[in-house]
This record gives structure tokens, C-alpha cells and sequence, in this order.
């Protein structure tokens, strides 16, 4: 997957997009995607105070997009995906996909929402983390949910996928007494599991996971966190959540740095953060 065909699945919007988006196609007008990057970088410029411009934008963009996602083992909230204009709709209703207690509980559930833009389930970054977290966790069991939310050019749809994601956990929790979980997210996925800790961001808000849950996140990692706008982090906002959290921002990223270079946004899948973001799990669901 090249960092162009990322570039609207993770769109750069993160939780930060509002109004002047909100009707937008993740495409943009002419249906290449540059229109919707221009836009963003226009309305980030005058709400930051940065007069800067992204140092290059990609020669082209893909005008056609996948229609399913390839099934990934123990990988529940997958389906075949809607069209762009349809992911780009109201939020739809919260879904578990939570065994029934007793059922197929794993030692470790990964709990991950994707980027704007990206297909339903795990996203162009989840599927690789939740492979690369298996791989550092032999002789456990590894379960993964991605987060069933719009994930629409809108910071409205980042508190129901907040939701989404605290009720799976609280039903997972509930099903599987032994499971420990890891959640995360990309860009807005992002600000759906800053909103899930409890660090509320812009107009949208979701349930927190209850407190009494807190001990049974082993650990959070998140890329490209729209929180960084504010010149804030996980870390600093949570005295509960930041020991065990994993932060990436890449030198340069606007979403989450303040940068002026669309392409950092988009280097994650490639630049070894989730080889990083899969051994700092490992660390913390082993004790390690």
C-alpha cells in the first residue's frame, strides 16, 4: 500500500476537521483528493496562525477506491465497506462484537479505530499493528476489534466511535474476565480513544470506559493524535492512561505536531512506528 493510496484513507482530517468539511466528499471536488487536502490545509492555516503550506502535495491520487477489505483471523467489525459517500454518513449504531462469556476470549483484545476516510474495520494502519502485536506476543492469544464508526470528515463522528469503543470493552470485559486489552488509534481513531479515556476533544463527546476498567488497559497507542493541535498530549492529560501510553508524531505532521508537511501525516504504516508501537505493548502486557 503506497502513501498515496493511504492519503485519503487516513485523510489528515483526524478530530480536528468541523464545519467547513462536513459536506465534503473525502475525495474532494474534482474527485482526486487534492481539493479536500487544499481545503484543510486553508482552514488550518487560519485557525493555528500558520501561514504555511504543506511542502508538496502527491502528483496524483487514486479515483477509485476498494470495495472490501480482506478478512483478517480473530478480527471482528470487518465487513465489506460502503462507498466513500456512505462512510462519510451519520455514525452507525454502537456494535460489540463481544463473545458471549465463555466464548472465544482471548489472553489480549486489541481494540483499534482507523483513520478518516479508511475502510470499515481495523484501517490501513490497525491490521498491520494487530499482526505485528501477534507476532510480538507468542503463546498468547490475540482478538481484535476495529471500531464501527463513520470516521467522516467531521469531528462529530470521533464521540460515537468513543462510544463504540467503551461499550466493546465494558462488554468484552464483562464476557472474558481474563482478557487484558490495547486500544489505539490513527489520526481520528485517535481522538475517538482520547475521548474513551476520558480527554474530551472539540464538540463531540462519547462514553469514557469506566473507571473500573482502567487497570485492565494494558496499553494505548495512538499515531498522528489531533490532540498535538493543541499542543497537548495523552501523557499530560492522563494521570491514569499516559504511564502506559505510546505516542507517535511524525517530525513535520500537522495533525499532531503543528508541521507544515502532508506526507508525514501518511508515514506511519512505513516509518517503524508500529514495530515500535507492537514492542511497547508486548512490554506492557508481559510486564516486561
Amino acid at each position: 500500500m503506497t502513501a498515496i493510496t493511504v492519503l485519503t484513507c487516513a485523510l489528515l482530517a483526524g478530530g480536528a476537521l468541523t464545519a467547513p468539511f462536513a459536506s465534503a466528499s473525502v475525495r474532494g471536488d474534482d474527485g482526486s483528493g487534492a481539493g479536500l487536502v487544499q481545503r484543510w490545509f486553508s482552514w488550518y492555516s487560519g485557525r493555528s496562525g500558520h501561514a504555511s503550506q504543506p511542502a508538496a502535495e502527491p502528483a496524483s491520487l487514486p479515483t477509485s477506491w476498494p470495495t472490501a477489505w480482506p478478512a483478517q483471523p480473530g478480527v471482528s467489525g470487518i465487513g465489506t465497506a460502503p462507498s466513500i459517500a456512505a462512510t462519510s454518513a451519520a455514525p452507525t449504531a454502537p456494535a460489540t462484537g463481544a463473545p458471549a462469556r465463555g466464548g472465544n476470549c482471548a489472553d489480549v483484545e486489541v481494540v483499534f479505530a482507523r483513520g478518516t476516510g479508511d475502510l470499515p474495520g481495523l484501517g490501513v494502519l490497525g491490521t498491520p499493528l494487530v499482526s505485528a502485536i501477534r507476532s510480538a506476543l507468542p503463546g498468547r492469544t490475540v482478538n481484535a476489534y476495529g471500531v464501527n464508526y463513520a470516521a467522516d470528515a467531521s469531528q462529530a463522528s470521533a464521540g460515537p466511535g468513543a462510544t463504540d469503543m467503551s461499550r466493546h470493552v465494558r462488554t468484552v470485559a464483562a464476557a472474558c474476565p481474563g482478557t487484558r486489552f490495547v486500544i489505539g488509534g490513527y489520526s481520528q481513531g485517535a481522538t475517538v480513544t482520547d475521548i474513551a479515556i476520558g480527554i474530551p476533544f472539540g464538540a463531540s463527546a462519547g462514553e469514557a470506559i469506566p473507571a473500573g476498567l482502567a487497570a485492565r488497559v494494558a496499553a494505548v497507542v495512538v499515531f498522528g493524535n489531533p490532540l498535538g493541535i493543541m499542543h497537548q498530549t495523552i501523557s499530560q492529560r492522563s494521570p491514569v492512561y499516559g504511564p502506559k501510553t505510546r505516542e507517535f508524531c511524525s517530525l513535520g505532521d500537522p495533525i499532531c505536531g503543528n508541521g507544515a508537511n502532508s506526507a508525514a501525516h501518511l508515514q506511519y504504516m512505513t516509518d517503524g512506528s508500529v514495530q515500535q508501537a507492537a514492542q511497547f505493548v508486548a512490554g506492557k502486557v508481559t510486564g516486561a
